[in-house]
Order: structure tokens, then C-alpha cells, then sequence
């Protein structure tokens, strides 16, 4: 394991995280395709999000934070996978980061809580979407159980430029 994972916590979202968590989720609004938000958020416009994930049920919100002030280091959520009742007992999965934090297996730790907590939930599969290239995101993914599924091509714009999403399956 990296070195540095006694001083990382991982545990359920709260409330009083909004603003961290709307201000890492905008890095990636601003700076990548990972996302397919275009216009960053303000804190109340992702209370919404936040309050979607409560900490039972089959959609939860993970966080990793740090020791002192390296507050938020990032998170992963499941949430509904598409809207028609059909779908209940699949959910969508998905891992921030926040710069700089990369690369201490954070992403391994909140995916590790995360799965951990949805045991006993009554969940069939999990999905997950990766805007490409994004190699580190395919890697935890694949690590996890992941297997691709089929790619989408082109399917979203951004930054003037048309973006591929790759599509992995998990059975729970």
C-alpha cells in the first residue's frame, strides 16, 4: 500500500462537506473532459447531489480526507443508474480525485468503503462511465472487478472537441 494511508480517513458525506466537495468536483468541470459538466457549480445548486446520497440505502457518498489541513482528498458515489424503476438494483459509480492528490491510492481506499458499504444492499450490477483517454481511472476500475462493456463514441462535446465514453460493468 502507499505510504500515508494511516493519516487518510475515509468516511460518509456530510452536509458540512458541500463546499469542499463543489470545489473539487469544479476543478474537473473546468479543467477536464472527465465530466460533462460545462459550467461549475455553486454550492447551493449541488446541495441537491449532496442530499441524494445518504448514508444508508443503495446511493452513497464516500470522502477521503487528510490529516491537518489537506481537508477533502476526494470521492466516490453510487447513484441511480438510469430513472425507470427497472433499474433499481443497478447503480452508476464514480471516483474524484482532487489535484494533487493523486497517485496515494486514494481512489483505491474511497472505492474499497465504498463497496464495502453497499454489501447487503439489493444491488445487482455497478456502472461506471469513463470519458477517454483516462488511464488511471481504467486501471482502479479493472482492479476493482470492472470489465468494459462498450464504448460510446463521441458522445459528448467539451472543450470544442468530441469525447469517447467507455462503459464498464460490475456484478454486486
Amino acid at each position: 500500500m502507499p505510504s500515508g494511508h494511516a493519516e487518510i480517513q475515509v468516511r460518509p458525506g456530510e452536509e458540512g462537506d458541500l463546499t469542499a466537495l463543489t470545489d473539487l468536483y469544479n476543478h474537473y468541470v473546468r479543467e477536464t473532459a472527465v465530466t460533462f459538466d460545462t459550467s461549475p457549480f455553486h454550492p447551493d445548486g449541488r446541495r441537491p447531489w449532496l442530499l441524494s446520497h445518504p448514508v444508508d440505502g443503495p446511493y452513497r457518498l464516500m470522502v477521503a480526507t487528510g490529516a491537518g489541513a489537506e481537508g477533502i482528498l476526494g470521492y466516490a458515489t453510487s447513484s441511480p443508474f438510469r430513472p425507470k424503476p427497472a433499474y433499481a438494483t443497478s447503480v452508476e459509480t464514480t471516483v474524484y480525485v482532487a489535484p494533487g492528490a493523486g497517485r496515494r491510492g486514494i481512489g483505491t481506499l474511497l472505492y474499497t468503503a465504498l463497496f464495502e458499504a453497499l454489501k447487503g444492499e439489493d444491488l445487482h450490477r455497478a456502472y461506471a462511465g469513463i470519458a477517454q483517454p483516462n488511464d488511471a481511472s481504467t486501471r482502479l476500475h479493472e482492479r476493482f472487478g470492472f470489465r468494459h462493456a462498450g464504448t460510446y463514441r463521441e458522445v459528448g462535446r467539451k472543450f470544442g472537441r468530441w469525447w469517447d465514453v467507455a462503459w464498464y460493468e460490475k456484478e454486486l
